[in-house]
């Protein structure tokens, strides 16, 4: 039973109905314990019907605001969106520049590993009061925050490729001549690419998390700021 279950082969049509039941059954129970809300409190706002979801979602995508005169959906998305990339694109850089000098030249191994092994199990929103007091409550706080909180996680995964790089690899663009900046590009470039990639998609969550953090305790604008907003009707 053990070797068929294994061996088992899912058809395509059969993937896309396993993998939308979890979906389906989140549905179910969502609408299942909003039906009983509202049977009891037709105002309720914590779990919305269907209809109303899609009415607020209208509202706030089409209806300017009466204060700003601004499509505040649009407005939110755009202003977190700007702070997300620009924090995620800082990351990447300092990623892609430390992990390769830490993987590849020992002496800014031996210098700045061990740091960056540390600030990996720092929570990063333990830092968030810190930022504000030396930054300020602008941008700037927000995307470094950002920043800091993905980057030391991706340098580290960087800097672990560039270390399993082949040896032999190595030995032979030093064999054909290739200096350490020459080897950076035609060798170790190319091979990081592909986990920098992986490490820039698994850092959105996380990234995501400390954008709204921060736009929730100082900002006028944002997703964050808008969902702890309305919270506060609930």
């Amino acid at each position: 039973m053990r070797l068929r279950m294994i061996n088992a082969k899912v058809s395509r049509g059969g993937a896309l109905f396993l993998g939308g039941l979890p979906f389906l059954f989140v549905a179910i129970a969502y609408l299942i314990a909003s039906t009983q809300r509202l049977a009891v409190n037709p105002s309720d706002k914590l779990l919305p019907s269907p209809a109303q979801m899609w009415s607020a979602f209208l509202d706030l995508a089409t209806v300017p605001d009466k204060r700003s005169g601004d499509l505040i959906l649009w407005v939110d998305t755009y202003a977190s969106l700007l702070r997300l990339f620009a924090g995620v694109g800082v990351a990447t850089f300092a990623a892609l520049s430390l992990g390769i000098a830490i993987g590849f030249i020992p002496r800014v191994r031996a210098f700045l590993l061990p740091f960056v092994t540390v600030v990996c199990v720092i929570p990063p929103l333990a830092l968030l009061p810190i930022l504000f007091i030396a930054l300020g409550l602008g941008e700037t706080a927000k995307i470094t925050l950002i920043a800091v909180g993905v980057a030391p996680v991706m340098v580290r995964d960087i800097a672990n490729r560039v270390l399993e790089l082949p040896s032999e690899l190595v030995a032979k663009a030093q064999t054909l001549g290739g200096n350490s900046w020459t080897m950076v590009l035609r060798l170790v470039l190319p091979q990081v690419m592909p986990r920098l990639i992986t490490c820039v998609r698994l850092a959105l969550g996380p990234a995501w998390l400390f954008l709204i953090a921060a736009e929730a305790i100082a900002s006028t604008e944002g997703l964050g700021y808008r969902i702890f907003l309305v919270r506060r009707y609930l």
